[in-house]
């Protein structure tokens, strides 16, 4: 299926803390590095990054081990209200590509 075959705006599955990731006991999704623009945003910082022991900025998880930056409903319709300055490894994310498969696939979101 080609990229344009996925919705990113309906979908959100790659702002999940992976099932590998969680099994293997990892709490820390998508790390926030020093040239990353969310570095640049004091306020943003403060509301969707925590600080590891490594003392590694990464994006917040909720209960649901979701990205604190993402709303609305996995699937349906989701928007990120950091997008402009979200962090490098989000923007790595393509659409389609394997990653993006597996965490649907974990989701439970089929190709739109």
């Amino acid at each position: 299926m080609s990229p344009a075959n996925f919705d990113c705006m309906r979908c959100g599955a790659c702002c999940v803390n992976p099932e590998t990731n969680r099994q293997e006991g990892f709490v820390d999704y998508v790390e926030v590095l020093p040239k990353d623009a969310l570095r640049r945003k004091p306020e943003l910082m403060r509301r969707f990054v925590v600080w590891n022991e490594h003392d590694q900025a990464h994006l917040g998880l909720d209960a649901d081990q979701r990205c604190r930056a993402l709303r609305g409903t996995l699937g349906r319709q989701v928007r990120c209200e950091i997008y402009r300055f979200r962090p490098s490894g989000c923007r790595r994310v393509e659409a389609g590509s394997p990653g993006c498969l597996q965490a649907r696939r974990e989701r439970g979101i089929d190709a739109s």
